[in-house]
Parts: C-alpha cells; structure tokens; sequence
C-alpha cells in the first residue's frame, strides 16, 4: 500500500535550521520520492518499506536535540502527483 506523509520537523532551539536541514538532506538521500515547500516536507513510498525509514529517521534526527516536535500527516494514497486545479 502507498502512502504519502506530511512532515514538520521543529527542534526547540536556537540552531534548529541546522537539524531541519540534516534532517531533510537524509530523506533526500533515500529511495523515496521527497517534496518540500516552505512549511513541510513531502515524502512518498510503500507503507512497509517508508515507516521503518521514517522511524530511523526521526530517532537518528531526535538524539541530535535536546527538544524537538515532529508533527506528522499520513495519507493512505500517493499524493506526489497532486496539481491544484485552482
């Protein structure tokens, strides 16, 4: 099954753009499809394969931080080729 997820990575500190960037540069580096705007990161893939990615991901990302909130939207579909017909 494919899914799509909506990340934000928030670290509580005063260097957080540094973590935000290695946290994207390695989610860049991986087999899935990335997307990024201005406030959240795209990124797609099978469930089975992205979730234990992901869950490495953040707890590599966590251990670097102090405090961080990591907000996180999952859609049951791939949504890469979503266009606004707006």
């Amino acid at each position: 099954m494919n899914i799509s997820v909506d990340l934000t990575l928030s670290p509580l500190q005063d260097d957080y753009e540094e973590h935000v960037i290695n946290f994207i540069k390695h989610l860049r580096a991986s087999e899935f499809k990335v997307l990024e705007n201005p406030l959240s990161t795209q990124i797609y893939g099978d469930y089975d394969s992205l979730m234990p990615f992901l869950t490495q991901e953040i707890k590599r990302s966590f251990a670097e931080v102090d405090i961080s909130v990591l907000q996180m939207k999952i859609v049951k579909t791939d949504r890469s080729d979503y266009e606004p017909n707006f």
